[in-house]
């Protein structure tokens, strides 16, 4: 009898410890087995990797819109996990809009998991959402198994999402933490952005100044603040201006649990170089100059920015007012589920960081904040979801060929350095061509 289901053996194996030779014993979906490269393993399967082939973990995406149900002419499940595991992405976490209803309450999150369970290709998770009135349903969510509670503080783009003001934030935060659920923050200020010039027309300085960082730099003190003040576990989302790091360095400094995140995007494009009327550039908060995107990089290398996700915030192609070009009316949001590994990946060799920095960023960094002690690492009792990377490929965007619902995106036309060639989910090839396999999870299911 074989002990292992399977073995992958690699020349380059990308563990905590940095990048190896190693040999990857499986069984039972699980990561069984770690050994040297040339280590006999007794398997039913034993597959070698080519030598221009890295494995890496599963990437794991906690910043996903995928729209379902209400929404699903924007994105759905089966065509966002299709696109997820096409980009070597193993889990991906849900946010709690832009579907309709929102994951506000525990029947809205039944009907996002019924609504899912037979679409998909890749493990999903779901986030809750925190706005004006649910209270109450904040702790039912967490015990169905929510991994914490998205708000914004500011108009969340769809009228059902509504924000939360300063005093209904920190109620908000003292009834999360009081049992030591999450908050992620969308953190910009409500005030300073109606105070700012409305954006409209083609020029994108015009929509930068509609979304100016003091906006984002307030929010990020407010939701500080307020951290320090009840005790709770806070996460900034999609952090865009650079001068909001030392304000979390020096919260974390005086004791405020406090994590942060940044896009492919951020780290990718910058102000200056996005053309007059590319409204598939925009974003919020937005997209800004070439010096802010460096220091950007310079918070990854410091450990001040913790991990890097898609923010994959996808709509039909007529919300993105392509023909008029108006970056007022266009829908703000950035499709690039399938290919964040790789475009992070393009930029991240250019200035000097390797696959196992990539790997924290993307796949164990954001496993440890939502809580998936099971996923993220190859380590043994961990899931055997890995990612056959080929790092020296290359490629150039086709929107029509990604695997995404609606084909816009800023990276159209993008040349980008690695390639995905096979996905595992729990030591089995997705075949998006077959049935999905993936499941769906909640906050402390370790299966």
């Amino acid at each position: 009898m074989t002990s292992l289901d399977l073995v992958i053996r690699a020349r380059r194996v990308v563990t905590p410890a940095g990048e190896q030779p190693l040999a990857v014993g499986v069984a039972g979906g699980r990561i069984a087995v770690v050994a040297p490269y040339g280590t006999e393993l007794d398997a039913a399967e034993q597959i070698v990797l080519r030598n221009d082939e890295v494995l890496m973990p599963g990437v794991v995406d906690t910043h996903v819109h995928v729209n379902d149900p209400g929404r699903t002419e924007w994105e759905g499940f089966t065509s966002a996990t299709k696109a997820a595991a096409a980009g070597g992405v193993t889990t991906i976490v849900d946010m709690p809009l832009n579907s309709i209803p929102p994951t506000c309450d525990v029947a809205a999150l039944e009907l996002k998991r019924k609504t899912a369970e037979r679409q998909a290709y890749v493990d999903v998770g779901f986030w809750g959402g925190a706005i004006p009135g649910n209270l109450a349903d904040l702790r039912p969510l967490h015990d169905a198994g929510v991994f914490g509670f998205k708000c914004f503080l500011l108009h969340s783009g769809v009228d059902e999402f509504p924000a939360l003001e300063q005093a209904e934030l920190e109620a908000a935060m003292r009834a999360i933490g009081a049992f030591d659920g999450l908050l992620i923050v969308h953190a910009e200020d409500a005030h300073r952005i109606d105070s700012a010039p409305a954006a409209s027309g083609p020029q994108y300085d015009g929509f930068l100044r509609s979304r100016p960082r003091e906006a984002e730099n307030a929010a990020v003190a407010v939701v500080i603040e307020l951290a320090r003040r009840t005790g709770c576990r806070v996460h900034i989302l999609h952090v865009s201006s650079a001068e909001a790091l030392p304000l979390i360095a020096r919260a974390r400094r005086g004791g405020v649990r406090i994590t942060a995140e940044t896009c492919p995007h951020y780290l990718t494009f910058c102000a200056e170089e996005i053309p007059a009327g590319a409204t598939a550039y925009k974003c919020c908060p937005p997209i800004r100059e070439a010096a802010n995107r460096e220091l950007l990089w310079d918070g990854l290398r410091e450990g001040l920015i913790d991990l890097v996700v898609s923010d994959h915030s996808p709509s039909t192609i007529d919300l993105k007012h392509l023909d008029t070009g108006d970056f007022g009316a266009a829908w703000g949001g950035i499709a690039s589920l399938q290919i964040a590994l790789p475009a992070v990946w393009t930029q991240a060799r250019r200035r000097g960081f390797g696959l196992a920095e990539v790997a924290r960023w993307m796949c164990q960094a954001p496993a440890e904040q939502a809580g998936l002690t099971h996923k993220g690492r190859i380590e043994p009792g961990h899931d055997a979801d890995f990612c056959v990377f080929a790092p020296d490929d290359a490629f150039v965007v086709d929107a029509n060929t990604l695997q995404h619902k609606n084909a816009v995106t800023p990276y159209a036309g993008w040349p980008l350095a690695g390639i995905v060639r096979r996905t595992w989910l729990r030591g089995v090839p997705v075949d998006i061509d077959a049935g999905p396999t993936g499941r769906l999870l909640t906050r402390g299911d370790h299966r």
